[in-house]
């Protein structure tokens, strides 16, 4: 069983309703990194938000591990374009906060047993300070003390620490300039061996997706006034060899701008 199974999903919004997603379909297996790849307004957010379970499909079904899940929770952890760090919380607070708001509610923060719970959180919000390449010195700084490299590495611990099965990322490395970003990349795809979590990364760079991915998926409008679909599903083998990035970012953009309602889904897959 595929760990993520998305059926037959559509979603619309607004009055009079505007199409943006059009039956997708996907199957994503445990361990796999796949990256979203469109243009601007293809659906890719909103079909992240749909496996976190912040939104619902009009239509269509998404199982993460079988079941069919109607809100977030600590099995698939996020990363949004934004920095989603507390201003007013220092580095350390900002990671542990999610372990402590899960296992503790208001009253149970007086109790002996979240003290050590704390303790422990926040020992391993040192280790993932360590993982991500700050030092024990940044944890009491506050975000506006970081630079924008730094507040997403921060943004990731705070997303890894509850350990989630499945690390949805949208479009987290889009605000950083192009050395930051190099070295992002190169963190997220050790952080993916090391952990063996399967990642969903949503961006709209070709060379990023060809880089980070195991597995491009491309979505895009057939018609200008219709939802978008999957057009072109692409395994990336291990590695992705310098000298065939021309011919795939071509293929991929091909797909990314596809209109021809003549062209189903199913013929502009390709296997590598």
């Amino acid at each position: 069983m595929p760990l993520i199974e998305i059926r037959d999903v559509s979603v619309a919004y607004g009055t009079p309703t505007r199409p943006v997603l059009d039956r997708v379909s996907l199957a994503i297996e445990e361990g796999e990194f796949v990256c979203l790849l469109g243009q601007t307004g293809c659906g890719k957010s909103t079909l992240l938000r749909l496996v976190l379970g912040a939104e619902r499909p009009a239509a269509g079904r998404i199982l993460v591990d079988g079941r069919v899940h109607h809100q977030p929770d600590r099995t698939r952890g996020y990363v949004p374009q934004k920095y989603s760090l507390f201003p007013d919380k220092t580095v350390l607070d900002n990671i542990t906060f999610g372990p402590e708001v899960c296992e503790f509610g208001l009253a149970a923060r007086l109790t002996p047993r979240f003290f050590r719970r704390r303790r422990e959180f926040r020992r391993q919000a040192f280790e993932y300070l360590q993982r991500i390449g700050l030092e024990p010195s940044d944890a009491a700084k506050y975000p506006d003390q970081l630079s924008g490299g730094m507040q997403q590495r921060v943004a990731i611990a705070q997303a890894l620490i509850t350990r989630p099965r499945i690390l949805l990322m949208d479009e987290a490395f889009s605000a950083l300039d192009p050395g930051t970003r190099k070295g992002m990349q190169r963190l997220i795809r050790q952080l993916w061996k090391d952990t063996g979590a399967t990642i969903l990364f949503v961006t709209h760079n070709t060379h990023e997706a060809l880089r980070l991915g195991t597995r491009v998926v491309v979505l895009a409008k057939e018609m200008p006034d219709s939802g978008s679909r999957v057009m072109l599903d692409l395994p990336v083998p291990e590695p992705c060899r310098d000298d065939d990035i021309p011919r795939l970012v071509r293929r991929l953009e091909s797909a990314s701008t596809s209109s021809d309602p003549l062209a189903p889904a199913s013929a502009l897959s390709e296997k590598w």
